[in-house]
């Protein structure tokens, strides 16, 4: 008999709530909120060290929350459009995140 599809998507979730498990990711995550950034608006923003972004940046991006897209000589990441469509559709607000098992709605930035 075949498995039914979970529409929790365990799998995906847990990957999604292992992304965002890391401060400096919830803060990358909220300035991207607002809108899109490049790695140096990103250090200096979220206050992490150059070394560790690239890493937080790779997570994130694994994960499918946010995208980078080479600009010149830069490389803008944005929140992937899916994760915040649904929400803004519902007429939740933008600082609301879809990440399939939930929804995670994130203070307004300072």
């Amino acid at each position: 008999m075949p498995r039914k599809r979970d529409p929790l998507q365990p799998e995906r979730c847990a990957e999604v709530l292992a992304a965002l498990a890391a401060p400096e990711r919830l803060r990358i995550i909220r300035l991207l909120a607002d809108g899109e950034r490049n790695v140096s608006q990103i250090i200096a923003a979220a206050e992490i060290a150059p070394l560790n972004v690239s890493h937080h940046l790779t997570v994130l991006k694994q994960a499918r929350l946010i995208r980078g897209e080479k600009r010149g000589r830069f490389v803008v990441y944005s929140i992937t459009p899916e994760v915040l469509a649904e929400v803004v559709e519902a007429g939740a607000p933008k600082e609301a995140l879809n990440l399939g098992c939930c929804h995670l709605v994130l203070p307004p930035g300072a």
